[in-house]
């Protein structure tokens, strides 16, 4: 008689069992168990889980989903800068780049090209790791952020079934993979998933997303992983990279060693002998779009041969060797009914075009930009107008022109272009050299309402809860402020009471009460406990956030952190002066110029007082930089016995050097760590130097 398993051996064959059938359902589409079977075998697993808690482990599938909410994202370097394609949007566009690869190549080689459809979603990298048991472990997720640095997400990948949590050491065997990879792939979210969400958030009183693209790049950002559990998002895996390097010989290998691994791989993806089969595979393709049951809206197509691949190089912002073919726009013809004006955050004055509704890929459009009054020249259109409109990138609505045909006459009714802010009867202004019309009265209300907004949102202060509506309701206004709306109106149409303001400047958020919070619509004390703990919360947020709420002019997010490393306190970045913030990196007399300006204007001296007599904090820790390093380059690689890659990489920066990504003959220094890759081979052949931890240790004391 066969010995009974232990509790050990049972928790490990139901996650055997369990991560079959979820790669069975999840990548091959090929499901073997019903609904209610799989969550019979999860149930004993959770059972056996929580009588021997010590048996827990981070793979397991289990723990997709767990722990508490996270309270913002972490920002990491990238092993090698996620950068962008450049586009074809014709034939000749596609070939001409075909020449351009032939020609840099030489003449005696063959070139094949891997054809793959250009999914529409968002760029994630994945980080794998060896673990005890020799398989290799999901330990970070990454979003493509700017390129050189994303934000980590791991705690929400951790929830998209599509991607393993661990791989098993016969399957990384089979697929030719070491313990220690990154995979790059599109996370995407599924049409009818998209149909499902847009459903309960009309049903929740909430406006619908506008395309499936930014819901997926919403819900990767979500801050609460059970939420993203919901909404089931697809990963498609494209890339195979080691220590920031191709890890395998051709793009096509690539392919097969991530089908084996375990990840999802698009089916419609093909290798072709020359551009003839390019042409025809993007034929092929367009057709497809409707039927997928997921968005695209292209076709990539990249050199085969990871050695042509590195002798093609890249130009500043995209690979030489591969090339995104965009399909056409999606267009309708509707008809413009109005066109409102919108006044931002910085008094900018938008038109923008009222459409009859008209359905563009799937997505019901009714506004349209205009940008500004040269455009609606340009035009030449007039209310009553029919009009193209395109959604550019599938994803922004834009009129491209006007009809004028038999069936579609042209409107009569100009367009005029107010001298007077729409909101609060200001004096439009124009500076000389820009064509933006723009309010400017510094209490406008729509200034204050997009202030408000752009000051809470979750990349700036992070308020949760003060959004568009409780806005209004906080300064009394609309909930639709601008455009001649004039009233507000719930869900049902009954008008909505315009009450007294509760506040009139971001400094009146911190000073706001429970009781007046209460008074609102639709307030209870749930909701007004916790804006009241979102508020109070935010003033720690630090230095760089709150300058990029004051929302000056040409200060980003990195910018601001930038600022904020220098300076150390927003008394010393107000008295600098111009020649002080141009010696900040990155920092140019346009910026620093503005910078000046803004802090000339007492209002917003006034505001940062009162924000500091408020309790939020003002200063930002210094970066303490020497020049030990200045004018050397390092390329970091492999592991290192105490450093994180982003710590070696501060410490370099700090001292005044510089990282790259790939190592060239202006290489200085390549910094190898164990289990170093193909960048060391490459230091080794081009004769750079190359040095351990200490070394580098060494360099940077001196």
């Amino acid at each position: 008689m066969a010995a009974a398993l232990t509790p050990d051996q049972q928790i490990q064959a139901l996650r055997d069992e369990l991560r079959q059938h979820e790669y069975l359902y999840y990548v091959l589409d090929a499901p073997k168990l019903t609904d209610a079977q799989y969550d019979a075998l999860m149930n004993r697993l959770k059972k056996l889980e929580a009588e021997h808690p010590d048996l827990i482990t981070a793979d397991s599938p289990t723990q997709r989903v767990g722990g508490k909410p996270r309270e913002g994202f972490v920002k990491t370097p990238h092993s090698r800068p996620m950068l962008s394609l450049d586009n074809a949007y014709n034939e000749e566009e596609l070939r001409a780049w075909d020449l351009r690869v032939r020609e840099a190549l030489p003449s005696s080689e063959t070139v094949r090209y891997v054809c793959e459809l250009k999914l529409d979603g968002l760029s994630l990298a994945l980080h794998y790791a060896a673990g005890a048991s020799g398989a290799a472990h999901l330990v970070r997720g990454l979003t493509r952020g700017d390129g050189s640095i994303g934000e980590d997400v791991t705690s929400n990948v951790r929830t998209i079934r599509s991607v393993p949590l661990s791989i098993s050491v016969a399957k990384l065997k089979a697929a030719g993979l070491p313990q220690t990879f990154e995979v790059r792939g599109e996370v995407v979210l599924p049409q009818s998933a998209f149909v499902k969400m847009n459903e309960e958030r009309e049903a929740q009183g909430l406006a619908p997303a506008a395309n499936p693209r930014n819901a997926a790049a919403g819900t990767i950002r979500t801050l609460e992983p059970n939420i993203v559990a919901q909404r089931r998002l697809d990963f498609y895996a494209y890339f195979l990279l080691r220590d920031g390097e191709m890890l395998l010989e051709s793009q096509s290998d690539t392919l097969e060693s991530l089908r084996a691994s375990g990840f999802r791989v698009n089916q419609y993806a093909k290798t072709v002998n020359d551009i003839d089969a390019v042409v025809k595979f993007i034929a092929d393709a367009e057709p497809l779009r409707d039927t997928l049951g997921y968005e695209i809206d292209g076709v990539v197509i990249k050199v085969d041969a990871t050695a042509q691949q590195r002798r093609l190089g890249f130009t500043g912002k995209a690979p030489r060797w591969a090339i995104a073919y965009k399909f056409a726009a999606r267009a309708g013809i509707t008809q413009l009914e109005d066109v409102l004006f919108q006044v931002g955050r910085t008094g900018k004055v938008t038109p923008v075009a009222a459409l009859a509704p008209v359905s563009i890929g799937g997505t019901t459009v009714t506004r349209a930009t205009l940008h500004n009054a040269d455009e609606i020249a340009r035009l030449g259109v007039r209310i009553g107008d029919f009009v193209q409109v395109e959604r550019g990138g599938d994803v922004i609505p834009k009129i491209v022109m006007v009809v004028d045909d038999a069936v579609h006459p042209r409107g009569t009714k100009e367009i005029v272009f107010p001298e007077k802010c729409p909101v609060c009867g200001s004096d439009l202004k124009k500076v000389v050299g820009e064509v933006d019309w723009r309010c400017v009265n510094n209490s406008c209300p729509a200034r204050v309402r997009e202030e408000l907004l752009h000051w809470a949102a979750r990349g700036v202060m992070n308020i949760e809860g003060l959004g568009d509506a409780m806005v209004a309701q906080l300064l009394g206004q609309s909930a639709e402020l601008g455009g001649g709306v004039d009233e507000a109106v719930t869900d049902e149409g009954a008008p909505v009471e315009i009450r007294k303001p509760l506040i009139h400047t971001i400094g009146d958020l911190y000073r706001l009460k429970r009781e007046k919070l209460l008074g609102l619509e639709r307030v209870g004390e749930k909701t007004a406990d916790a804006l009241l703990a979102q508020i109070e919360q935010s003033k720690s947020a630090g230095l760089a956030r709150v300058l990029l709420g004051l929302g000056i002019r040409f200060v980003g997010e990195r910018t601001a952190q930038l600022l904020a490393e220098h300076f150390g306190s927003m008394d010393a970045l107000m008295n600098a002066s111009a020649e002080e913030l141009e010696a900040v990196n990155e920092v140019g007399p346009k910026v620093a110029q503005a910078i000046v300006e803004f802090f000339a204007v007492e209002k917003n001296l006034q505001l940062v007082r009162d924000l500091e007599s408020l309790g939020l904090r003002l200063t930002a820790e210094k970066r303490v930089k020497t020049s030990t390093l200045e004018g050397l380059t390092f390329v970091l690689t492999g592991t290192l016995p105490n450093l994180t890659r982003e710590a070696a990489k501060e410490k370099i920066e700090s001292a005044g050097g510089k990282v790259s990504g790939s190592v060239s003959k202006k290489t200085s220094y390549v910094v190898a760590g164990e289990e170093a890759g193909s960048k060391l081979d490459k230091a080794n052949s081009l004769g750079v130097s190359v040095i351990d931890e200490a070394g580098l240790l060494a360099l940077v004391d001196g």
